[in-house]
């Protein structure tokens, strides 16, 4: 589909209820860079031959693949599109470290995760579906290319346009999105979705207080003229400045809703089922619940609004 002047959006499967990922082709003078690539599984792969055929883009006129971040859905296929087109592979420096803590080492950060949790509440009948979980995705990762930074402060030249790099962490420790003033146009990744939230997880590699880190990525957001942001999932998005007060709303509430499930004292777990329907969730989504049920409390401890002993958070 066609979003803007050369540039296309390609619409990826998802083997999990996420279900789609958007990935963007832009035109880059004689041949194309790619933002985004999907996960490698063979519905993925195929949706990628489809497209590229569909444009006519020769596998060897891409000219760089790069990344807003180094979750699966998004760096997944950077490995088999760089051997289908020799194009390096472009991310920010801590979400290179990203790849080499969950990918690369993936089992021993794996084990902190399922740590973590059961430090938290957790039961082990839970926590080992949600390892087994993670494995899988790891997988779908392969093969892994080779990577080369991009720092956030610069800016990256695709055909005409000229694009500010900027870091927004958060979702990701050092997420990036691209934004083109002349055009007010911002390629945003996960910072900013229309229809559901950005997850904001606390994992045990990552930044310490992911939600404040979110929070003044959304004051950035806020600053810049955008009147379109393509997004990495689900619909484009034009009232820019509305959504990304709606997603700061958002979070404040959830973060009330936290507070008051805490009680006189409870577990990250037991505030976990109070606010999410974990009996119904796969254990890839009970992962992401757990994760931002801890983002939340960490930040009200942070705040001073409640206390961590060991595993219990109370009220201050």
């Amino acid at each position: 589909m066609l979003v803007a002047q050369g540039i296309y959006q390609i619409q990826l499967p998802l083997p999990f209820p996420l279900r789609i990922v958007n990935s963007y082709v832009l035109r880059d003078g004689e041949g194309w860079t790619i933002i985004d690539t999907g996960i490698n599984y063979p519905a993925g792969r195929s949706a990628w031959l489809a497209a590229l055929a569909k444009l006519e883009i020769a596998p060897k006129t891409i000219q760089r693949i790069i990344l807003t971040h180094a979750h699966p859905d998004h760096y997944g296929m950077a490995g088999w599109l760089a051997e289908q087109s020799s194009a390096p592979v472009q991310l920010a420096p801590l979400e290179q470290e990203f790849v080499r803590t969950a990918w690369h080492v993936g089992a021993a950060n794996e084990q902190a995760i399922v740590d973590l949790f059961q430090a938290h509440g957790m039961p082990a009948e839970l926590a080992e579906p949600v390892r087994h979980s993670m494995a899988e995705t790891r997988a779908m990762t392969l093969p892994w290319p080779a990577t080369r930074t991009i720092e956030p402060g610069g800016v990256v030249q695709i055909g005409a346009r000229r694009f500010q790099v900027i870091a927004t962490p958060g979702h990701s420790d050092q997420h990036l999105v691209f934004y083109c003033a002349e055009e007010r146009l911002l390629l945003c990744g996960d910072a900013v979705l229309i229809k559901i939230t950005p997850n904001i997880s606390l994992w045990p590699h990552g930044c310490p207080d992911p939600l404040a880190d979110y929070f003044h990525s959304l004051d950035l957001l806020a600053a810049l003229p955008v009147d379109l942001a393509l997004p990495g999932h689900g619909p484009l998005i034009r009232a820019f400045g509305e959504r990304v007060a709606e997603l700061r709303a958002h979070h404040h509430e959830r973060l009330a809703i936290m507070e008051r499930a805490v009680g006189c004292g409870a577990t990250a777990f037991s505030i976990c089922t109070a606010v999410f329907p974990t009996t119904a969730l796969s254990p890839h989504q009970l992962r992401f619940a757990m994760a931002e049920t801890l983002a939340h409390l960490e930040y009200l401890v942070g705040i001073g609004q409640l206390e961590r002993n060991g595993g219990i958070f109370r009220r201050s």
